[in-house]
């Protein structure tokens, strides 16, 4: 009499690690010098929201970059499981924040990086998934378009970290990148679940309830 073992189920397999990159470094300038990350929203400060919906959108492990008063978010948010990074030279704008959140990368295994900024409180998560989903390879190229203008948030493939930390200067964050390559991006629209606004100026922060 002969038996035979069921072979055990088997897991699906994992998919590709996608990870959060969250630019909450700014000064908020043009709002007396507030932190964009201590603002407050609903009651707690905007950078937990924003880590909160790249988690619920999939992303993992979660990377956020400080800059203007770091101490004191890392004191006041609560950042519990994300890798908190700070940029000592935050001041000159979004693309030293972006290259120091991509450099933190290095070595995760993360096959792609998924921006998002502290300020847009209107993006939750489904938008950010939305432009998960859209992943095909270390290559991908892809953005949140809103009535088919390009937006936050946007995802790297691995493949293109190096080049856009050597562009990545001032402001301009990963323009320069996606203007020269506009022909490989997809734009996944998202203004049905989305408003793409920033809190930048006194009259914003209306927007925050």
């Amino acid at each position: 009499m002969s038996s035979h073992a069921t072979p055990a189920p088997q897991s699906p397999a994992p998919g590709p690690v996608i990870a959060g990159l969250l630019l909450a470094a700014g000064g908020g300038r043009r709002l007396g010098g507030r932190p964009k990350a201590l603002l407050p929203y609903r009651g707690r400060p905007l950078v937990e929201n924003a880590v909160r919906v790249l988690r619920d959108a999939g992303c993992d492990p979660v990377h956020v970059v400080l800059g203007a008063c770091a101490a004191e978010v890392r004191e006041r948010a609560d950042l519990t499981g994300c890798v908190v990074v700070d940029n000592p030279d935050w001041a000159e704008g979004m693309g030293s924040s972006l290259r120091v959140g991509l450099v933190s990368l290095a070595g995760t295994g993360a096959r792609a990086a998924l921006v998002s900024l502290v300020d847009q409180p209107g993006i939750g998560p489904a938008a950010v998934a939305r432009v998960r989903e859209a992943y095909r390879s270390p290559a991908s190229l892809v953005a949140a378009a809103y009535d088919g203008e390009r937006g936050h948030p946007v995802l790297f493939g691995s493949d293109r970290w190096a080049d856009i930390a050597a562009t990545a200067k001032g402001d301009k964050g990963a323009r320069v990148h996606l203007t020269e390559h506009a022909d490989e991006l997809t734009l996944v629209e998202c203004g049905d679940v989305a408003e793409a606004f920033d809190i930048d100026t006194p009259p914003d922060l209306a927007r925050l309830g």
